[in-house]
């Protein structure tokens, strides 16, 4: 006899506006186990994770945040279709978990209402019902049952409370009785209806939270908020050098201390030349920076969980206006700090094709995470870590100015770039819920650094190891007869100029020249391609060859051009290597994902095309105004 085969997981779709608490239910429900993906034939994302309720194998959906099952944006138009099992290849859900915030309980009935009309079984789970307790608000469970016709369940996600009873009830939702099929209602009907429901099952609604009221009414002030918003970001680039810089240290010695001992373990060779060098030295060269990257990670996080990021956007919707986009693309934008790539995949909620496309090619602009690692590398080494103005330092100044300059570029292009493509286009309203400021878990908090960092450091594991390999061969080979009457650092030279890489970053030389950049930085630039902070690691491994025994900080600082008996990095070429890096498109995985979100080649190319020119020429302008003033 065979087993009889395990029964298909019940599907559960969970639905609900943005910022109702669905994320963090859907991670406390499966333990932030998830799996994400996109659905066959859309670049909408969709994430899906396993769980046990009531013994019963279950597969939770979490549909993209939706405000109304009427669509504007591609993220709307697909948990409709979703619902309606119109998606080829993708089964609609068994059941449909509705998530909604307690405190806007008669706003979040309107999306119930066009769930209940789909006729599927449906269970209603309140979020953030300690919320409504802190606010005054009373509601009675039982008789919202009642009028919906559906289960409803109470719970506060963060902290698992009424979890255990949410878990029962998905377990079963063939138990759930299914709702009589209301006929199709329109905005004001629905608006109505809310409002009745609400009048039945709140004994008493919520009032404003005390400290939110206070708070918004200077964070969202047009002058008070913008002031805010730039303290915030001071300080917030102010401590991601101040904080991280004594654990950089302590990793960049430990680098340095595994490179000598992979030189004492291993005979002196090809082989220990390849561990130290083209391993320790590329991969390390990188990972030092890890310090910056939890704190760049872990200081957003925490922002947007504690309810900010929110008021950000919408104060920064006003000068989005003037340019001709939105919040919801500010949002996008926002996102391409960490990454452009989920920044792109954001801008999936914007409504107007043509603004949606413009956010895309500017979102490369936005100075995402990888970029730090070259940032700080410039920034260590040739800005003195002294303070400017106060308890303001030039180390952080200069990051912050960085960061501006790549925002301030990524406004002036997308201005243009709506003159050209944007005329005629529909400005939708731009409705986000701004949710009550409250201390994130602990633990949730954690989870999102942690899985942000482990990210970074498998992208230094898998991309950046297999590029220095590549690069520690193309450095090595083919190899030069040894002078024995030459001194070890002018042979070391010799040997990495007649090396493959050395012959291509000589070949480009000419091309960059103009920009203050010798062969080293040409042979980095092109390895940046692959990924912008492979160009750490390139000079990492440049430097260990010449230089070895001294960290990269000061490697770069003491190279002399031996022709010249110049410095290398002089302060025009730091300024002008820094300002490239501000605007050029470094990265084949943020075409690949243009690529992916515009269905053609031709946006990518164009991107890639209009940032090199970019960045050609502000780098250019960089490296002859700052000679002239540090020659004069």
């Amino acid at each position: 006899m065979t087993a009889a085969a395990a029964p298909d997981p019940i599907r559960l779709g969970l639905v609900g506006s943005p910022n109702a608490g669905k994320t963090t239910l859907f991670n406390a429900l499966t333990g932030l186990r998830a799996r994400v993906g996109n659905y066959p034939g859309v670049t909408v994302e969709r994430r899906e994770g396993e769980a046990k309720f009531a013994g019963r194998s279950c597969r939770l959906i979490d549909l993209p945040g939706t405000y109304s099952l009427d669509p504007l944006s591609p993220d709307e138009a697909i948990v409709n279709q979703v619902l309606e099992g119109a998606v080829d290849g993708v089964a609609a859900p068994d059941a449909v978990v509705v998530v909604a915030d307690a405190c806007s309980l008669e706003r979040s009935l309107l999306l119930v209402a066009q769930v209940l009309n789909r006729g599927l079984p449906s269970c209603l789970v309140l979020t953030m019902m300690d919320e409504l307790a802190a606010r005054g608000g009373s509601l009675d469970r039982e008789r919202l049952e009642a009028a919906l016709g559906i289960p409803v369940v109470g719970v506060v996600g963060h902290r698992g409370v009424g979890l255990d009873t949410l878990r029962r009830l998905l377990g079963h939702p063939e138990q759930w009785s299914r709702p009589p099929v209301p006929p199709p209602l329109a905005i004001g009907e629905r608006a109505a209806w809310a409002d009745s429901v609400c009048s039945h099952v709140l004994h008493q609604r919520p009032g404003a939270h005390a400290l939110t009221e206070r708070l918004d009414r200077i964070l969202l002030h047009p002058v008070a908020g913008t002031l805010v918003f730039a303290v915030v970001m001071v300080t917030f680039f102010q401590l991601i050098f101040a904080w991280a810089t004594p654990l950089m240290d302590a990793i960049d010695a430990g680098v340095a201390h595994a490179g000598a001992a992979a030189r004492t373990w291993l005979p002196p060779g090809l082989a220990a030349d390849f561990v130290a060098d083209g391993l320790v030295a590329g991969v390390g060269g990188v990972v030092i920076f890890l310090p910056q990257i939890v704190l760049l990670f872990g200081l957003l996080y925490l922002l947007e969980d504690v309810g900010y990021m929110a008021r950000a956007a919408f104060v920064v919707d006003r000068a989005m206006g003037r340019i001709g986009l939105e919040g919801r693309a500010f949002v996008a934008l926002l996102s391409s700090y960490a990454c452009a790539i989920p920044g792109i995949m954001a801008t999936r909620t914007v409504p107007s094709p043509r603004q949606r496309l413009v956010t895309v090619l500017v979102a490369p602009l936005m100075t995402c995470s990888a970029r730090l690692p070259v940032y700080a590398l410039l920034i260590a080494a040739f800005v003195p870590a002294t303070n400017a103005w106060g308890p303001l330092g030039w180390q952080g100044l200069t990051l912050l100015g960085l960061y501006l300059a790549g925002a301030a570029a990524a406004a002036v292009v997308a201005a243009v770039l709506m003159r050209v493509f944007g005329r005629g286009v529909d400005q939708a309203p731009f409705t986000m819920e701004l949710p009550s400021y409250r201390i994130p878990s602990f633990r949730l908090w954690v989870g999102q650094v942690g899985g942000s960092a482990w990210a970074f450091l498998k992208r230094a594991g898998t991309i950046i190891l297999l590029v220095s390999m590549v690069l520690w061969m193309l450095l090595t080979f083919p190899r030069l007869a040894p002078d024995p009457a030459a001194n070890p650092t002018d042979a070391a030279r010799a040997a990495l100029e007649h090396s493959a890489a050395g012959r291509l970053g000589h070949a480009l030389e000419p091309l960059i020249a103009p920009l203050g950049f010798d062969w080293k930085i040409g042979v980095g630039l092109v390895a940046s391609l692959a990924a912008r902070e492979v160009i750490v690691a390139t000079l990492a491994q440049v430097y260990a060859v010449e230089d070895e025994g001294a960290s990269l900080r000061e490697a770069v600082r003491r190279d002399v051009n031996p022709r010249t008996g110049q410095p290398v990095f002089t302060p025009a070429t730091v300024a002008s290597l820094l300002v490239f890096f501000v605007f050029a498109l470094q990265c084949m995985s943020t075409l690949a994902i243009m690529r992916r979100e515009t269905n053609s080649w031709r946006w990518p190319a164009f991107a890639f095309s209009y940032l090199l020119v970019l960045a050609y020429g502000a780098s250019f302008v960089t490296y002859r105004v700052v000679g002239a003033f540090t020659s004069s």
